[in-house]
């Protein structure tokens, strides 16, 4: 008979550093690549590899992220499988969760219901594909109690992730540091680390004695990459699993292995620019491993006019059902559904979100835009820096962010 597994999807992030996206919502309800959120992604990998138990747990400003699984990640009864957002339910004391491993140490009940006996534990907020059938498979092969997934990066970058060190045999985690400067390469690759991608597959019991004794610990954060993953590194029971072998349907060289964390402003603007390459960084289009989200009923995208300079066209860019190019220009930018561009108008390198409408004449380069901002006639945005930081958001690389809603002065 096979292992039963049970996921859990840590979604209740509160994602600072992107702000003003999450002024309104969690982190990964946030929009992403026209047609989705983020949370859609790891639900899709999940979803694909055939686990379909499947709990969210939610905290922060978690109404559209909960709304949208709702509404979306709808899965047969009849064979007893579920997609469900579980928010903090204060079954431990009037309090809130403290971290990501006190929302497993309130949600215990969860893993007692469904008897499993592996629990996958994957985060919300990254970009990527992945089969974890492979990596649950190599789990139980290794006999460990926590494999912890891991991403090849150079080791010149190991002061910017969490990195595992393994020992001799390139499998058992000896040591697990956030954001070391004095890292020891891979014993098959002097040159590179492994980073934590904030994926786990634990074995149910390892689980839960480990989540029970950190909550124990009045002086831990109860954080499953600061405080679990480290316990159990110490009682020499954790393996990593290399993410390069990993084998998704459908792949190809360039964009086998993709990975990012879009936890900034400007990571979250590179992972749009990597999805509208004539050979994309991040391919969308792979049929075989799809991402899967809630598709309204919107028309197909529609371009009109053609009469001088006034011909909507869109070039390197995707489009998203809904939207209207009307006598404009949009290059390399990602357009969600129910955008409209007036004529006239130029958009290069940007993200429009739902139901965004740029007004005739108007400029907008190299910006974010959230849901339902209006650009009047003639305004330009991402043209004069020093202008939008008096108004706007403007990130490190230079990217203007406007956020829901938000009045766009002409």
């Amino acid at each position: 008979m096979a292992d039963k597994v049970l996921a859990i999807v840590l979604a209740g992030g509160e994602g600072k550093r992107l702000m003003p996206l999450t002024t309104d919502r969690a982190k990964p309800a946030v929009p992403f690549g026209g047609m989705y959120r983020m949370v859609d992604f790891v639900l899709s990998n999940l979803a694909n590899a055939g686990y379909l138990k499947i709990v969210v747990l939610t905290q922060y400003k978690s109404h559209s992220l909960d709304r949208h699984i709702t509404q979306t990640w709808r899965m047969s009864t009849m064979l007893g499988n579920y997609v469900t957002p579980v928010p903090a339910q204060q079954r431990r004391g009037p309090w809130w969760f403290a971290g990501s491993a006190d929302a497993i140490y309130q949600s215990f009940n969860l893993i007692y219901d469904e008897q499993p006996d592996h629990v996958i534990v994957f985060g919300a907020d990254h970009i990527y594909r992945m089969d974890p059938r492979q990596m649950v498979e190599d789990h139980i092969a290794s006999g460990a109690g926590v494999t912890v997934a891991g991403i090849r990066q150079p080791l010149s970058m190991a002061d910017q992730f969490g990195v595992i060190e393994v020992g001799e045999d390139g499998r058992r985690i000896r040591a697990f540091r956030e954001k070391p400067t004095d890292a020891v390469g891979l014993p098959d690759a002097p040159d590179q680390i492994y980073a934590s991608m904030g994926n786990y597959v634990f074995t149910t019991k390892a689980l839960l004695d480990a989540v029970e004794r950190d909550a124990e610990d009045k002086t831990s954060k109860h954080d499953m990459g600061g405080s679990i993953i480290p316990m159990l590194v110490e009682r020499g029971e954790a393996n990593v699993y290399d993410f390069k072998d990993n084998e998704v349907p459908g792949s190809t060289d360039r964009d086998r292995g993709y990975w990012r964390d879009v936890g900034t402003l400007d990571s979250f603007y590179d992972a749009h620019m990597d999805l509208i390459n004539v050979h994309p960084v991040f391919n969308l289009y792979n049929f075989d491993w799809p991402i899967y989200s809630q598709q309204p009923p919107y028309p197909p995208a529609k371009f009109v006019h053609q009469w001088g300079e006034r011909v909507g066209r869109a070039v390197g860019s995707m489009v998203s059902p809904g939207a209207v190019i009307s006598g404009s220009l949009v290059e390399n930018s990602v357009v969600s559904p129910k955008v409209k561009v007036h004529s006239w108008a130029h958009v290069d390198g940007a993200v429009l979100m739902e139901g965004v409408e740029i007004g005739r004449h108007a400029v907008v380069r190299r910006a974010i835009l959230d849901k339902n901002v209006f650009v009047p006639e003639g305004c330009e945005i991402g043209v004069d820096l020093e202008k939008d930081r008096q108004r706007y958001t403007v990130s490190d690389n230079g990217i203007v962010v406007i956020g829901k809603g938000q009045r766009v002065e002409p």
